[in-house]
């Protein structure tokens, strides 16, 4: 999950970017609503988490427009504004949960989790596809019953595989998934974590369209894990 973070208290933001990376999210962090509108043109997110009281706009302001501009990513607001009246302007500007500050990192995390799967139309945290098992809270991924373990950026590009079930994604799109702005990236990484989720789950399990990108392809457990 590629998560951007619009925070402009750096201890509060550095916190939220520690813990939600130790839960296997990529994050970046903006500070401000410009810088934010600036790395939305620049990056595929799925989803934001946004601080009202930025220094140069208020948040809800930024949210109008951007759902104004057709910008659907869900957004969970993240504020100390606590009354019934701030919690409704914020839902009505658009914003899709709303978490109250001070807050538990287990729970924003929970939150962002909650937010995708609906987005994806699933009831359950668990993915199901074939004989392939992934839950994105507890990061377990099995194969035919097995546990497979995976590495942090192979579980990022299975979950933006399986979230865009269907759909043929550049690897561009795939690179913002799996890496954060800060990120060191070799020309050949993205190959390397594809071969790799390959011979962990089968090499049917990503499918190359020739021009375009990937896409999520089989998983039906006939290719055991390799050691």
């Amino acid at each position: 999950m590629h998560v951007l973070v619009c925070e402009d208290d750096e201890l509060i933001a550095s916190g939220i970017v520690a813990g939600l990376t130790a839960q296997g999210l990529t994050v970046e962090h903006v500070g401000t609503a410009s810088a934010a509108r600036a790395m939305l043109k620049a990056a595929q997110f799925d989803v934001m988490v946004l601080d009202l009281g930025l220094p140069d706009e208020d948040g809800l302001k930024l949210l109008q427009q951007l759902r104004q501009q057709g910008f659907d990513l869900p957004v969970l607001v993240l504020t100390a504004r606590d009354s019934v009246t701030d919690r409704v302007d914020g839902l009505q500007a658009g914003a899709d949960d709303y978490l109250l500050k001070p807050f538990d990192l287990r729970e924003l995390a929970a939150r962002l989790h909650t937010l995708l799967r609906r987005v994806a139309g699933r009831s359950v945290n668990l993915i199901e596809h074939g004989a392939l098992s992934y839950d994105p809270s507890s990061r377990v991924t099995k194969l035919a019953g097995k546990p497979v373990d995976l590495s942090r950026r192979e579980q990022a590009l299975l979950q933006a595989l399986l979230h865009n079930r269907g759909r043929v994604l550049s690897s561009e799109q795939l690179k913002d998934s799996i890496y954060g702005f800060g990120d060191e990236l070799e020309s050949n990484a993205l190959n390397v974590h594809i071969h790799h989720l390959r011979r962990k789950l089968g090499n049917g399990i990503v499918e190359t369209v020739r021009g375009l990108g990937y896409r999520l392809g089989h998983a039906d457990g006939t290719e055991p894990p390799q050691p």
